[in-house]
Formats: structure tokens, sequence, C-alpha cells
């Protein structure tokens, strides 16, 4: 009789950068603690999303961070991908699902002022301080109250992206560079909007001057969470990630994801969102679609009790219909195309 063939090495897929790994290896630990007779070991990649640090997130579908993930995910070398939720497509390939959603860190976004600055607030920078983003959500909902400021982008991880805000970045000199380069050149931001989440989660959140909020800001569709995707008929995984499940972030990020997959947005069209959930189950979402100028403007509140995913679900897309009530199909129509025109 041969021995016993029970698997026990279940691999982990993740992108490569530090807050990646950092989130990968939340869900190694946890995982580990609770299965301790088995192996999780990580398997790191980069994705295009993490290679094309030029094009405008504006451009970019969501796919683009989790392509590569996904394919060695149905070829088997892993067993479970861990994404930041806000990441992730809300419609997901054939063959894949959503085996857990962890407790949700902080969801709101942070500012982080340049450091040694005197300013405390975006209400304190002076006419045309440059606020660093590469979130069009950010800048169409902070343009309708701060019009006197300038938005620029900003890629890289959070790491580069503080050393481009405090002036620390190290550009290669130009004789190193292709005379068919254009010389690479960093504006002189005066602060940054990033997830407050990643910032907590890299032991950065000294670095966080304030945190934006509704009314003033809405933040991604699931920021703070972080999903683990698995094959749709891998039941032995889902039962491994079924205590990791955090039931109030679920339910909460189902009506989020319901609400974007209704109204058909990627990965950087501006809708805003803030969800909270009562003891009493009551259901609570705020949510936004905002013009990339920052010129048009539509909002839509409901609360609905919800015990099942079906109830979240159909409270996300009720807001939806709301929004669309109320003009937002058309807003997100004419957004569309503007990023049609830049990708011809």
């Amino acid at each position: 009789m041969s021995g016993s063939t029970e698997k026990t090495g279940f691999p982990i897929g993740s992108r490569r950068s530090k807050l990646a790994l950092v989130q990968t290896e939340l869900v190694q630990s946890s995982l580990q603690a609770l299965h301790p007779d088995l192996s999780f070991p990580i398997s790191a990649m980069q994705t295009m999303g993490d290679k094309n640090q030029i094009q405008s997130l504006y451009n970019m579908g969501k796919s683009l961070w989790t392509k590569e993930l996904e394919v060695v995910l149905f070829e088997g070398d892993v067993d479970l991908i861990v994404h930041s939720l806000k990441d992730m497509p809300t419609t997901l390939p054939e063959g894949a699902r959503l085996g857990a959603i962890l407790e949700r860190e902080d969801p709101r976004d942070a500012l982080v002022m340049r450091a040694g600055s005197a300013y405390e607030t975006l209400d304190d920078l002076p006419e045309g301080a440059i606020v660093g983003t590469s979130s069009v959500r950010r800048t169409a909902q902070l343009k309708r109250k701060y019009p006197h400021l300038q938005f620029a982008d900003v890629r890289g991880n959070v790491l580069t992206r503080l050393e481009k805000l405090d002036g620390t970045f190290s550009v290669p000199p130009p004789s190193l560079a292709s005379s068919s380069e254009s010389p690479i050149v960093i504006p002189e931001y005066s602060c940054l909007i990033l997830a407050a989440a990643g910032l907590i989660r890299l032991g950065l959140g000294g670095r966080i001057t304030g945190y934006l909020e509704a009314p003033t800001l809405l933040h991604a569709v699931g920021q703070g969470a972080l999903g683990i995707e698995i094959r749709e008929n891998d039941e032995k995984t889902a039962q491994l990630l079924a205590p990791l499940v955090h039931r109030p972030t679920w339910l909460r990020c189902l009506a989020e994801r319901a609400l974007m997959r209704t109204l058909e947005g990627g990965c950087s069209v501006p809708i805003g969102v803030q969800t909270s959930l009562s003891p009493q189950n009551l259901l609570e979402m705020h949510a936004c679609v905002v013009s990339v100028d920052g010129t048009e403007y539509v909002e839509a509140k409901e609360t609905m009790r919800v015990e099942s995913d079906e109830e979240a679900e159909e409270l996300g897309k009720l807001v939806a219909m709301r929004l669309v009530e109320g003009g937002a199909g058309a807003v997100l129509e004419r957004i569309n195309e503007v990023r049609e025109r830049h990708q011809d």
C-alpha cells in the first residue's frame, strides 16, 4: 500500500511589491496558525500593472493587476491569490471565485504632507500647490472643493511615492538616459493622497497627516480589504479559508462590488463609496459618481437590513440605480468616451 497522498502544500500567489508581500504574509501567518500541519509558501511575481509605470491609471483596467496571477492559479502553480480587493475586477474570469475577504483595515484615504511641511490640511495649502495622486476618483472629488489646487499623477510603490514627495527620489543622470526619451521631471508635490490601509500595514501610519472621508472624499470600492481568489471548484482551499472570512466586511464589500458591477465602472472610474454595518445588520451605503473635472456630481444614499449575500448585493444594485436616475449614467458614458479617445 502506498502512503497518504493528502495535499499538504497550498502555494499563495502575490505581486512582488513590498505592500503586496506584507499583505500576503498576513494571510500566510493566519492560515499557518489555523493549519500548523500544512504549508503555505508564497510565490511572488510582477504583473503588467507593476511593470507599466508610465501609462496613467485612468487608462488601465483592473486586470493588469491580476491577469498573470490568475494564469498560474488556473495552471495549478498556486492555490490562492491575495489581492487588495480594490484592485480586483468585480467580475472574475470563468473558473475563479472570491474565497474570502478578511477583516477590513481603515478604508479611508490619507493625506500625507511633505516632510517638514508647515501645512496640516488641504485647506491650508496655497493656490497652485501640487497634490500627488494616481487616482482619478480622488482627483475628481477633490477638485470640487479645492479648484485652486493642482493635481499631478504619481506612480510607483508607496515608498517610491513618499520619496518623490520628500524630494529624495533618485533620478538617473541624463548620461544614462536614452536620447530618444524625454527627461524625467518630478513635480514638487506639497502632499500625497494615499490609502490609509497601505500605510498602516507598512508601519508608516506615522506619516499620515490626516484622514479624508465623506463628504469631502468617498473611498474606492473594496478599499482597505484583502480579497483571496481561488479556483471555482477548489472546495479544499475554500474550507481552509473559511475561518478567515470576516462576515461584516464581506457583506459591505459585496454591496460595494455590486454597485460598481452594475455601473460597469473600471479601476479608475470616479466612483466613491462609504458603507457601514450596524449590530442590527443595517447596511448603509453612500456613493457618488463624479466627472473627471469635478464639475458634475451625483450621489445617493440607501439603508437596508441585510442577512444574506444576495441582500447585500441587492443594496449595491439599488444605490447604483439611484445614481443612474440622478444622471450618473450620462457622466460615466462621457468618461468612457474620453478614455477610448486616449487609447486610440
